[in-house]
């Protein structure tokens, strides 16, 4: 059984992220019940690379000392699994917020799919989506959206090892993406649709590796808090 001493020496956590959970509520929530268990008034606790509540899997969660090591982790490479909507776009490129525009989709071909996952291939610029955690002059970017106001976001350069469609049946098309730090793929949905004519938006998204942690050996937040005080 781990104790005190161990969280606050250092522990890497692979947590499985739940639906509708923030990064934060995670953090939050295994903090507070380490703090419980063991009694301890306060300890460190961080995560490497936040998921959007609507996103799920692997979410690499350090304590103690090891919180220091947690900018190495960021950097690392990530892949996701999901699925794209085709055929319409919304303001967050995700399903939080509504639909706010449709197209056309029966000029879509399994072929036309595939070819067009090319050209997101390497480095390429992309610009973050307007609802989203980055800040600009002080405030979160998802700040000035709410407040319906118009700000400027610069592109950024990302790049994109692995880009593949694992299932098309329209207006659905499942992916599997290799990518580097600072991606967003609700920005890559709605960049592919765009270069289909077609729009998109990212209807499920999953982190399923992060260098190498993988989400199969993630364990989740009920089993954590299970085996806090349980020997091994």
């Amino acid at each position: 059984m781990k104790t005190a001493e161990d969280y606050k020496n250092g522990q890497v956590l692979l947590v499985d992220k739940p639906l509708n959970w923030t990064s934060f509520q995670v953090v939050n929530k295994l903090r507070w019940e380490i703090r419980q268990a063991f009694k301890i008034k306060k300890i460190k606790v961080g995560h490497a690379g936040t998921l959007d509540p609507l996103a799920t899997g692997l979410l690499v969660i350090c304590t103690g000392k090891k919180t220091k090591e947690i900018n190495t982790y960021q950097g690392q490479e990530k892949e996701y699994t999901g699925t794209f909507t085709m055929g319409s776009t919304t303001p967050s490129y995700d399903l939080e917020t509504e639909i706010n525009e449709t197209f056309p989709t029966n000029h879509l071909t399994e072929e036309l799919l595939q070819d067009t996952t090319k050209q997101f291939i390497g480095a390429i610029e992309q610009f973050p989506p307007i609802f989203s955690a980055i800040k600009k002059d002080g405030k979160r970017l998802y700040e000035f959206a709410r407040a319906g106001e118009d700000v400027e976001i610069k592109s950024r350069s990302v790049s994109i090892s692995e880009f593949e469609l694992t299932r098309i049946a329209l207006p659905e098309v499942d992916f599997r993406v290799v990518c580097s730090k600072g991606t967003y793929i609700r920005s890559l949905a709605h960049d592919f649709g765009k270069a289909l004519n077609s729009g998109a938006h990212l209807s499920t998204l999953r982190r399923t590796r992060i260098g190498n942690f993988k989400v199969d050996n993630a364990t989740t937040i009920e089993d954590f808090i299970d085996n806090l005080t349980t020997p091994e």
